[in-house]
């Protein structure tokens, strides 16, 4: 590993742990900002940290918006102090219900939802006007992923409609997500990203001839807000994510972002079956198991590493340098997805100038805090 990650004292450490160099977290926050042109554009997510620390040192440093895509995640941004609160996911269920008592917890706060749908948005409209409140409402736009959201075009206009005249409800804008555009050639992901823009765009304009108020559009992911950034309209917040932390998924499908991982796991080695394996500590209950198994970290010092097996508490890793290592020894792994990996881990080792300096929870982690 570089000497940017060397620890002095690595005694204490239970692993497999959870590591954040703060230094760079703060360089890639920097860079975030740099690429934005400004701390007012951004609106990151935090599902990537779940982390009042990282939040305070995003304030701190002017980014005063912030996006999340559960009730835990904004109570834990809402108690840093955070102001300006976007839920970019459809509120059902008792979820409309949480977002009643979080309004009425945080009254101050403005805090915006997203809906595709007419009966969700009534669902809404009545749960306010019933608590005599007020919420934002975000109409979701489905840019090609097919995950949630509406097709601009007709349907959109008839919902935000809705969303304009429901009583108890405001009109918060569009949320454009692409998270379908991972085109690893850059020029080839900007020219799929302003496809997007272009259909949200319109789309705005034309609510706008309405006479409906589109305050804001929220753009895209880690992947593609540095194509956002370049356009010059005032509507467009910028909503990457994994760059604060970073990740070896990104790092190779976006090569063009030049961010350096602030998130890393230690590891020790606990077995060495046969004379070309290593068993470390490392198992699916620590790293995140939605990348395929075998992809789901890299070993910087073990290039030649092959993820044999992988269960709950055991990696095994086939190498031909396995005869280097004894049980105790310690490796560093990069998650190749960091955001599910940090929900794994009640807190992260934060290391600073070479030493383990304090521990930050990841309040976030959890599904509900209070509310």
């Amino acid at each position: 590993m570089k000497s940017d990650y060397a620890i002095a004292d690595t005694s204490q450490i239970l692993s497999p742990a959870l590591l954040v160099y703060r230094e760079i977290v703060i360089r890639n926050l920097k860079k975030m900002i740099t690429i934005a042109g400004g701390a007012e554009r951004l609106r990151p997510h935090c599902k990537t940290h779940k982390m009042p620390a990282v939040t305070k040192i995003e304030l701190a440093m002017g980014i005063t918006k912030h996006k999340c895509a559960t009730f835990a995640e904004a109570e834990m941004l809402a108690d840093c102090g955070v102001k300006d609160i976007f839920l970019a996911y459809n509120v059902v269920g008792p979820n409309i219900t949480r977002a009643v008592r979080f309004l009425q917890r945080f009254p101050k706060i403005r805090f915006a939802v997203t809906a595709d749908h007419a009966a969700m948005i009534a669902k809404l409209s009545d749960a306010m006007m019933a608590a005599g409140t007020t919420i934002q409402v975000v109409l979701d736009l489905d840019s090609g992923l097919h995950r949630t959201g509406v097709i601009p075009g007709p349907e959109a206009a008839i919902l935000y409609q809705q969303i304009v005249d429901a009583p108890g409800l405001e009109p918060g804008g569009l949320h454009l997500y692409d998270g379908q555009n991972h085109q690893t050639n850059f020029e080839e992901r900007a020219a799929a990203v302003r496809v997007c823009w272009d259909a949200a765009a319109q789309l705005r304009d034309d609510f706008v001839q309405h006479g409906w108020s589109v305050p804001a559009i929220i753009c895209g992911g880690t992947g593609s807000f540095p194509v956002y950034a370049k356009l010059a309209d005032k509507a467009v917040e910028l909503a990457p994510g994994t760059c604060v932390f970073h990740d070896a998924g990104y790092g190779i499908a976006f090569p063009d972002m030049d961010f350096q991982p602030a998130a890393v796991m230690l590891t020790r080695v606990i077995s060495r079956p046969t004379y070309d394996r290593l068993t470390c500590d490392l198992g699916n209950k620590s790293v995140a198991a939605d990348p395929p198994k075998g992809q789901r970290v890299i070993f910087p010092d073990l290039p030649d590493a092959e993820q044999v097996l992988h269960n709950e508490e055991h990696l095994v890793l086939q190498t031909s340098s396995a005869k280097h290592y004894q049980p105790g020894d310690e490796l560093y792994a990069i998650p190749k997805h960091i955001c599910p990996t940090s929900a794994l881990h009640k807190q992260a080792y934060v290391i600073e100038g070479g030493n383990v300096v304090e521990m930050w929870d990841v309040t976030a982690r959890d599904r509900c805090l209070t509310i």
